[in-house]
């Protein structure tokens, strides 16, 4: 625990007790050197109720060009066979303009729309689950690439140390070249 508040504190600024549980998560995996990137799909509710599973149903069917097609060929078609039986018959299941068409179509409406938007509100919700997740991921991300930064200019350091090292080495040594066969003449 100790090293993750070590980290938390060196890459966020922070201390580990001041950031958001989301970032102490982050700070935790990226401590312990654990992946914080999962399949959310198998996360997902395994069971979902009936009644979820009806209003996802509905919104899928009822956002389809299958239904779109399938409603107005059921209207033309509504349409078509009472103008007929009037013109025939004089009599029509449904007089114009219709009413009993348009009760249909605002019970329908009525019907449909809360159940679209209960789907979409489970779809939101699993929308939020992976924003959230793909801002852990990214932001331990992140602090990996600000270690790997620090690693390297850590590296780059001791690597300059060891060359100003080395290069004084030469010199003495071409120093004391120089100077030995002048001192044996």
């Amino acid at each position: 625990m100790q090293h993750t508040r070590e980290t938390a504190a060196r890459l966020m600024g922070q201390g580990y007790d001041k950031l958001g549980a989301r970032a102490q998560k982050v700070a935790r995996h990226l401590a312990e050197r654990k992946p914080i990137a999962r399949d959310l799909t198998a996360n997902d509710e395994t069971h979902p109720t009936r009644g979820q599973r009806a209003a996802d149903a509905v919104a899928s069917f009822g956002g389809s060009w299958l239904f779109v097609g399938l409603f107005g060929a059921t209207l033309t078609g509504w349409i078509a066979v009472n103008v007929t039986l009037l013109a025939w018959r004089g009599q029509t299941v449904d007089p114009y303009p219709f009413i009993l068409l348009n009760l249909m179509l605002s019970m329908m409406a009525t019907l449909q729309a809360p159940v679209i938007l209960m789907s979409q509100n489970r779809q939101g919700q699993k929308d939020r689950l992976h924003a959230e997740h793909d801002y852990e991921v990214n932001l331990k991300a992140e602090l990996e690439i600000m270690l790997l930064h620090q690693k390297i200019d850590n590296l780059r350091q001791t690597q300059w140390a060891e060359l100003l090292e080395l290069q004084q080495q030469q010199l003495a040594l071409l120093t004391e070249l120089v100077q030995g066969p002048s001192k044996a003449s």
